[in-house]
């Protein structure tokens, strides 16, 4: 069995709906993170052996496969396949486990593991809406489904409610979360620490004036945890709001994963290691409580314990789930999302998993640190969990 090893990671910085990446067609922007791979590493583009792409809303301008679009769009040569991946918010870091385990397998050594959405282009939820509308049914209308959960309404915002009464969490923690989220994000921005990681795109502001894109454009740099506490409730007697929640947003990432023999023919140095993967199916009506459990499972197929880890990054889909994964894990806070997380940054959906990666990573490298682990809750109740050793 091979190792497989990360030899870089980019991201493009978020943008809001219809904010700065507003003109991107997404096969592009993804094409712009596919050549950063490459360039990063000086490697020839047609050692890359396959693209593996998470996309959630695969319609539209998203859909006919916009992994080959991307490699299309890119200047990796035609001969470069690509297939797309749909595991909800965890498509990218299923589309890395599913390169990891390509490579290490020896079946092939150099594959780009990637994301995009353009939830501007291709709003949340698209596919099933306008499929419904024109009367071609519903994705969880089949009687199968029907029978095992009668009567539910299968919904993230539900989910995260139900997390937060589960958990005792109350709205003051979880504003407390979400302003440090921003909190952490600002520092990050505005110290350089994702200068590293993210790509610069050319985009045209509103104004009409030329723009290289290199903030992540959900940053409320001017938060307060009073100005959060007044955003209103998402459900009338709930705990959650828009400012406890993941920002919608544009945006693409990717991470170029190799093996001995991908490295010894890029001549590329190691970022790092993947030391672990798992994935788990759990409730699909509490939904988003799935990465609780898969930490658990991952860390003791590793032989590992929660204090071993260096870093953390668990998706900040609504901050009632990462709250109640440092409560069950008894992990350490300081160690959580330490650039901020989805609810300063943005979550575009199927970038997400290899944006968190990316991020992770270069905050691992930047710190001096070792030990990485990365989840995040998914549609249906899944969760992906990835651990890296920082080289």
């Amino acid at each position: 069995m091979h190792e497989a090893y990360i030899v870089a990671a980019a991201r493009t910085a978020g943008g809001r709906r219809g904010g700065m990446l507003r003109d991107w067609h997404p096969a592009d922007l993804a094409a712009q993170v596919l050549n950063a791979l490459v360039d990063r590493t000086n490697a020839d583009p047609a050692l890359v052996e396959d693209v593996i792409m998470g996309c959630v809303s695969q319609f539209g301008q998203q859909s006919a496969n916009i992994a080959r679009n991307a490699v299309m769009s890119s200047r990796l040569p035609e001969s470069v396949p690509g297939t797309s991946v749909d595991r909800q918010c965890g498509s990218s870091q299923q589309a890395l486990h599913f390169a990891a385990a390509t490579v290490m397998s020896g079946q092939m050594d150099v594959v780009i593991a990637a994301g995009v959405e353009s939830m501007t282009r291709v709003p949340m939820g698209a596919p099933a809406k306008l499929a419904h509308e024109s009367g071609m049914g519903s994705p969880f209308g089949s009687e199968g489904i029907r029978a095992a959960y009668p009567g539910i309404q299968f919904s993230q915002f539900t989910g995260a409610e139900m997390i937060a009464k589960k958990y005792g969490l109350s709205k003051d923690d979880l504003d407390a979360f979400g302003y440090e989220s921003q909190r952490r994000a600002i520092a990050a921005a505005n110290s350089g620490a994702f200068a590293q990681e993210i790509i610069p795109i050319a985009v045209t502001t509103h104004e009409g004036v030329a723009h290289s894109h290199t903030v992540d454009e959900g940053i409320r740099f001017d938060a307060s945890l009073e100005a959060i506490r007044s955003v209103k409730l998402l459900q009338e007697g709930g705990r959650l709001t828009a400012a406890t929640s993941s920002q919608i947003c544009d945006g693409a990432s990717g991470v170029l994963i190799v093996n001995e023999r991908g490295l010894k023919a890029l001549g590329a140095t190691p970022l790092a290691r993947i030391h672990h993967m798992t994935v788990v199916g759990e409730d699909p009506v509490i939904m988003l409580e799935a990465p609780i459990g898969a930490t658990q499972k991952a860390l003791a197929r590793a032989g590992m314990k929660i204090d071993d880890i260096d870093l953390y990054e668990v998706n900040e889909a609504f901050a009632s789930v990462p709250a109640a994964w440092l409560q069950v894990l008894g992990a350490d806070p300081a160690k959580l999302n330490v650039n901020g997380g989805a609810i300063a940054l943005g979550h575009p959906l199927g970038a997400s998993g290899t944006k968190l990666m990316t991020t992770m990573l270069h905050a691992l490298r930047t710190r001096g640190k070792r030990w990485g682990l990365q989840t995040m809750c998914e549609g249906g109740g899944l969760a992906n969990v990835t651990i890296i050793e920082a080289l």
